[in-house]
């Protein structure tokens, strides 16, 4: 299945696949409907891609106008398709990628926060619950009202209890499940 850039600056551009199983890219339905929620929001914004895989959404995000994405992943052959679909979407300047543990970059305090963080882990292994409860307890990740969206299988949903984050809302697309939680503003 080829994925795209879906629009933007980089629309219709193909983006190269992590070769192997490893990933497991957002189908273009899904991706559509993350940007048309988060809408006028993006552009101008900073976005955080964890476990970015192909950076495909965060890529999304900066042909959409985001002003800065950071992609952190850690498998080597995911890094070098993160920059080679940035070399082919020719939005390489606005972006920083760091070849990191997600749970050791979660565990520093942040040098900068961000509007948007977009997650998206391996499945079926309790590491988008792992991840909210890290941003959770590192808030200033995320600006104050700023939203991390979870992509997860809607099977392994589960209520979380956090202190600084409040789910606000969840919309499943087949097998797809987007979970957006809030860092309430002052």
């Amino acid at each position: 299945m080829p994925i795209r850039v879906i629009s933007g600056l980089a629309k219709g551009r193909k983006l190269r696949m992590v070769p192997g199983e490893g990933t497991r890219p957002v189908m273009d339905r899904v991706k559509a409907a993350l940007f048309n929620i988060l809408g006028d929001a993006v552009p101008g914004c900073r976005f955080l891609d964890l476990f970015a895989g192909t950076g495909s959404v965060g890529i999304e995000a900066l042909s959409r106008g985001a002003e800065r994405v950071v992609f952190v992943e850690r498998s080597p052959m995911a890094i070098r398709t993160i920059h080679e679909n940035l070399r082919i979407t020719g939005l390489a300047e606005r972006a920083v990628v760091l070849r990191r543990d997600v749970f050791k970059y979660l565990g520093h305090k942040p040098k900068e926060s961000f509007e948007f963080i977009y997650i998206a882990p391996p499945q079926y292994r309790g590491l988008w619950k792992k991840t909210l409860l890290a941003l959770d307890a590192t808030p200033d990740f995320l600006f104050p009202d700023g939203v991390a969206v979870a992509q997860i299988d809607p099977k392994e949903y589960e209520e979380l209890t956090l202190e600084n984050l409040v789910l606000y809302d969840r919309r499943r697309y087949g097998r797809t499940m987007l979970c957006f939680y809030e860092r309430p503003g002052e």
